[in-house]
Formats: C-alpha cells, structure tokens, sequence
C-alpha cells in the first residue's frame, strides 16, 4: 500500500470521489483511474465495504484512495478490502504505516488483493 502524507490537490480528471452513503454498483467506472473513498471519522466502516465492491465485485483495477481519519492501525485491514492509497493526516510518521505492514505480512484467509486462501 502507498501512503500519503498529504491530500496534495490533482486533476479531477478521472478520478471519482464516492460519498460513503453512495452504491458503487450505481457509479460508472468509465476512464475511472481512481476512486477516493472517504473516512468521516475511524468508526465509519462504510468505505470498506465500499472498497471490497469495486475490487473484487466490480473488477476495478486502478486506485482506491482512502482520505479522511485514516489510522495506521487500520492500514492492514484496508488494504485486504482492496484500498491500495492511503492519506494520512499531517504530522503522522509514515514509518510508523510501514511497521504495521511489516508486522502483519501474510495472512491464512483470501482477501479483495488476494482471492485465494495460503493453503487452497
């Protein structure tokens, strides 16, 4: 997973920031290169779900950005959900993102990266 220190301003340009109240299914992915999904605040899970859709349900291939109050003890879980961008908020170590990547490096069950179990 990249991490992102800053939100630093892009083109709009084929990128589609989804709402968390918002249906993937209902959103059209054509000349989409990224899709930002937003963390209101760290207790709000629906941008996972969110993110599960587009990879593994909807086949989206290109980026999925998670913006807002993202945590680094929950970097692991969104990139298994299918997040492969992460914004931090400004002052947090991306070193310490890191470590937690290095902790947890495997894992038995299949996830939206990696569809299939350690062991099938």
């Amino acid at each position: 997973m990249k991490i992102l220190t800053a939100n630093l301003p892009e083109p709009d340009a084929g990128v589609l920031s989804l709402p968390n109240d918002a249906d993937p299914r209902e959103a059209s992915l054509v000349g989409i290169h990224r899709v930002d999904l937003h963390f209101p605040k760290f207790t709000d899970g629906r941008a996972y779900s969110q993110a599960f859709w587009l990879r593994r349900r909807l086949g989206f291939k290109g980026e999925i950005r998670a913006t807002g109050d993202v945590l680094i003890d929950q970097l692991v879980q969104m990139s298994r959900c299918g997040f492969n961008v992460a914004v931090l908020k400004a002052g947090v170590d991306a070193t310490d993102a890191q470590a937690q990547f290095d902790r947890y490096a495997r894992f038995y069950q299949a996830d939206a990266s990696n569809p299939q179990a350690i062991f099938s």
